[in-house]
């Protein structure tokens, strides 16, 4: 994927649109996968039982989207004959086979919501797609990305929480509901701290960058994480996941350590999937992969420590997604394009 030519001279575009926890954004992408435009707006969240009477589950949500598209068309040359470009949208969540977002812990106010539906009244005769957001992902990095050549892929978003996306043989494991690769639930600790989803101890209580937070947190009160806490204004209760890693880069040990054991939960439930899924590759996104080796490396040494048979399986990469930011958008336009050929 690369910045593309004039899109005068190219043909109608492809629009993908990913919903993520901090900000809704969109491309543009040619029929080549070169980006023509971007665009991006605030996500919007409503507290639960907030929101005027008669509210629409859902509705802030999907207007944003419709705001991106209507964003993007703009950036662009009108379609020729007037064709509204196809739309893939990527959400966070268990989302079905019929469009409905049936459950969305980390996007609360658009849980239960019927996206297809919505979106079908917001963007009337434009062709949409919606697909898992992870799921998008994963499709990307295997077009234009860090899994390109393997066929058997698990993409874990580390980000607020942890989605995933799965391809065996090269295609989409969606699940018998469209629910597969809801990885960031798969219960690690029983007896550990609550989650958004209702349960305890899941993997993304340790292994996201909440997780991160948590444990950076707890070595701040025991005193071990003085340059950290110096970054967060003094205040051990400040202490982020980003003042972590910002440390960690500049050397502090103590950083260091907090991501080390950060790799040992991410490289857990890797060895956990492993069992189950046998891919040839591990793709680590979203936001706590900026870290790159600071994490992949501890990963890396834990998973071989964890994995079924570690020492007599055949080597598994585990690497970090290139596209960035956008692989939810690129793959959301990707699923579009091949859904509506």
């Amino acid at each position: 994927m690369s910045p593309g030519a004039p899109a005068g001279a190219r043909t109608r575009p492809t629009f993908g649109v990913d919903i993520g926890g901090t900000k809704v954004l969109g491309v543009a992408l040619d029929a080549d996968g070169s980006l023509l435009a971007e665009a991006r707006v605030a996500t919007p969240h409503v507290a639960t039982g907030a929101g005027p009477a008669g509210r629409v589950v859902g509705s802030e949500v999907a207007h944003a989207v419709a705001e991106v598209v209507g964003r993007l068309h703009a950036m662009l040359p009108p379609s020729a004959g007037g064709t509204p470009a196809p739309v893939g949208v990527g959400v966070p969540g268990m989302l079905d086979h019929e469009g409905v977002l049936r459950y969305a812990p980390n996007l609360l106010s658009a849980s239960g919501a019927d996206m297809s539906g919505l979106l079908e009244g917001l963007l009337p005769a434009t062709p949409v797609v919606i697909e898992n957001d992870a799921n998008c992902a994963v499709v990307a990095e295997h077009a234009f990305g860090a899994a390109r050549g393997f066929d058997d892929v698990v993409m874990a978003t580390l980000g607020t929480g942890i989605g995933g996306g799965i391809l065996l043989g090269g295609s989409l494991v969606g699940g018998g509901h469209g629910f597969a690769g809801e990885i960031g639930h798969m219960v690690v600790d029983p007896a550990g701290p609550p989650c958004p989803c209702g349960s305890r101890g899941c993997w993304e209580r340790y292994a996201s960058g909440g997780g991160l937070g948590r444990l950076a947190l707890e070595a701040a009160l025991a005193g071990h994480l003085v340059e950290v806490v110096e970054l967060a204004g003094g205040d051990p209760e400040a202490v982020r996941g980003e003042h972590v890693t910002r440390a960690a880069l500049e050397g502090d040990p103590g950083a260091r350590a907090v991501l080390e054991e950060l790799g040992w939960w991410v490289a857990l439930g890797l060895s956990n999937l492993a069992a189950v899924v046998d891919p040839e590759l591990f793709v680590l996104g979203g936001g706590l992969a900026e870290a790159g080796d600071l994490l992949v490396l501890p990963t890396r040494r834990a998973y071989a420590t964890l994995v079924e048979g570690g020492d007599r399986r055949p080597p598994v990469g585990i690497v970090v997604a290139e596209l960035g930011e956008r692989a939810g958008a690129v793959g959301a336009a990707l699923r579009a394009r091949r859904a509506l050929a």
